[in-house]
């Protein structure tokens, strides 16, 4: 194709793919990001059809993988990271090493693979991906959670060690090559990675957590859209690609730390929506690209090589991960989640095995698998964490019981005397206002909040995502009178009252419609407002009739004051 539109070729070919392949596994209630990766095979070089430019994807991905992991690191502090540090980074480490042993051995010892071919596959199989855990944990509204923090703190520590290893590749290469090298150059080489990891870290919480803030606040003040936008993307790339440059880290951990960092200005919360609607996009581009590394062949060719590093990923890494969660006191939910989180090879594994075969300390049959491995690791993540919670409620409810749960004493009498307010916008804050002095136990929930926020109303704030079902089934709803949606996003709205409903129908909902066809998502086929959605306000009509009011009153008055005017005037005297 000519080189001037290969890009928009590939996207095209791409995206549109993705869309059929997403929308058809959507309907066997199958994650959608599982016909992403199908949507990839299909443009790949190893498949017949159109064969997409893998490098321009490549890129591409990077760019989604530098918004999403800074988007994540919108919601997280260092102190967040640093709490769950006796748990990440002991079980983070037991958990590569148990992982890359294994592999290494049954690929040394079994299959006859050269040892540093051996160890790279090892090594490969015990790296997660960032992207696959975070949308994954997203999506089922517990990133911000406990064991959100775990699985994150977990791949931050992988990610560290990642770094180390691809620096050590060259030394690597030099000792299997039976090249004599000094224990004093192995020495200088892995202080001087712990060096610039440190000095990356320092310069983050330094200079960082006060240089990024101040850019943004600047940006605000000029009061334009486009600059804010621009400057969010800027920060988030430009720190990327700093932080990589500079200190050898990858784009993903650059990001995530500028992310962090960013956390301390009040606008954070603005700043993460600005990059959501790209984040999903180059994140589609993400899975597309591992899609197109597959080479079906291998399916063919090394059939049982497959089911062994597929075993080794599910099992080992989930089974190591868990115990250790399991074992420093968390719930067996927690254990199970983080155990799942890390049970897929990612981005890190592609990269650490591309430059191993760049370098011939592997060969593309090493590739081969760990990419297949990917593929599949992958989709069954996806699957996993979807049955996650019906699996323990099944066979371990009283595990997972949650401590609000077992509150049976409040409100026995039946009295309905909860609001809930979706929502933490400018209507959302000033309803709360309005029923705080109330007898109504007043909540919002908002799945973006500042922490600012948080600290303002306390309890009665709730971190999450009310369009998800698992957490609206947590917000004890039996309690609930009103379930006030302050959203503008009929779509987003309309499925929350639909949830809210299923959960418990007596719930009253109330929706806000903004634009001229938001009020037929609320209409059923009768014409009549749907029974989930109890009062719908029309916020055009309702703000038009409001300056009608006001202006017929108004007139009213003048046009009394005119009548008493005259009504004076006959009765003086001639």
């Amino acid at each position: 194709m000519p080189d001037q539109v290969e890009l928009i070729t590939t996207l095209a070919w791409g995206l549109g793919l993705s869309l059929i392949f997403g929308y058809l596994v959507s309907l066997i209630r199958m994650p959608a990001l599982v016909g992403y990766l199908l949507a990839g095979v299909c443009i790949a070089p190893t498949t017949p059809g159109f064969v997409g430019n893998l490098d321009l994807a490549s890129q591409l991905s990077e760019v989604g993988v530098i918004l999403l992991m800074f988007g994540v690191g919108l919601h997280f502090s260092l102190k967040d990271l640093l709490q769950v540090k006796a748990v990440a980074v002991p079980g983070a480490i037991l958990q590569m090493t148990a992982t890359t042993v294994i592999g290494m051995a049954m690929a040394y010892f079994i299959w006859d693979w050269p040892l540093t071919g051996a160890f790279i596959l090892g090594v490969a199989l015990a790296c997660a991906s960032t992207v696959v855990m975070t949308k994954a944990l997203d999506a089922r509204g517990i990133l911000q959670t406990v064991r959100g923090r775990l699985a994150v703190g977990w791949l931050v520590v992988q990610d560290l060690v990642t770094v180390l290893l691809l620096v050590l590749l060259p030394t690597i290469g030099t000792l299997s090559a039976n090249e004599s090298i000094s224990l004093t150059q192995l020495s200088g080489q892995i202080l001087g990675t712990a060096t610039l990891v440190v000095g990356f870290v320092a310069s983050m919480v330094i200079i960082g957590r006060r240089v990024l803030p101040w850019i943004l606040m600047r940006t605000v003040k000029t009061g334009s859209q486009e600059l804010f936008t621009l400057c969010v993307i800027a920060i988030a790339i430009t720190v990327a690609y700093a932080s990589s440059t500079i200190f050898h880290v990858s784009f993903a951990l650059g990001a995530f730390f500028a992310g962090m960092m960013m956390r301390e200005s009040e606008y954070s919360h603005r700043a993460a929506l600005q990059t959501l609607p790209l984040q999903d996009a180059f994140s589609v581009i993400f899975f597309l690209g591992i899609g197109m590394l597959f080479d079906p062949k291998v399916l063919i060719e090394h059939p049982f090589e497959i089911i062994f590093v597929v075993l080794l990923v599910v099992f080992v890494n989930s089974t190591v991960a868990g115990f250790r969660v399991r074992r420093k006191g968390y719930r067996l939910i927690d254990a199970a989640t983080v155990g799942l989180a890390v049970s897929q090879v990612g981005e890190f594994s592609f990269i650490l095995s591309g430059l191993a075969v760049s370098m011939g300390l592997a060969g593309r049959e090493e590739l081969s698998l760990i990419v297949a491995a990917g593929l599949i690791t992958i989709a069954l993540n996806s699957i996993s964490f979807a049955g996650l919670r019906p699996f323990m409620r099944r066979f371990f409810p009283e595990l997972i019981q949650q401590p609000e749960q077992e509150d049976s004493d409040e409100d026995a009498d039946g009295i309905r005397n909860r609001i809930l307010i979706v929502g933490a916008g400018i209507t959302g804050r000033e309803l709360y206002k309005k029923f705080e002095n109330t007898d109504f136990d007043t909540y919002i929930i908002e799945k973006q909040a500042e922490r600012s926020m948080q600290q303002e109303l306390g309890e009665h704030f709730i971190f999450a995502d009310a369009s998800h079902p698992l957490v609206l089934s947590k917000l004890n709803l039996e309690k609930t009178r009103w379930v006030l949606i302050t959203t503008s996003e009929a779509l987003i709205a309309r499925s929350i009252a639909d949830q809210v409903a299923k959960i418990d129908p007596k719930v009253k909902v109330l929706a806000l419609s903004d634009k001229e066809g938001d009020r037929d998502f609320f209409i059923s086929r009768s014409g009549q407002l749907d029974p989930n959605v109890s009062a719908l306000i029309e916020t055009r009509k309702e703000i038009a009739d409001s300056i009608f009011e006001c202006v017929e009153q108004d007139n009213q008055e003048q046009r009394k004051s005119s009548r008493n005017s005259k009504k004076k005037i006959k009765k003086i005297p001639e």
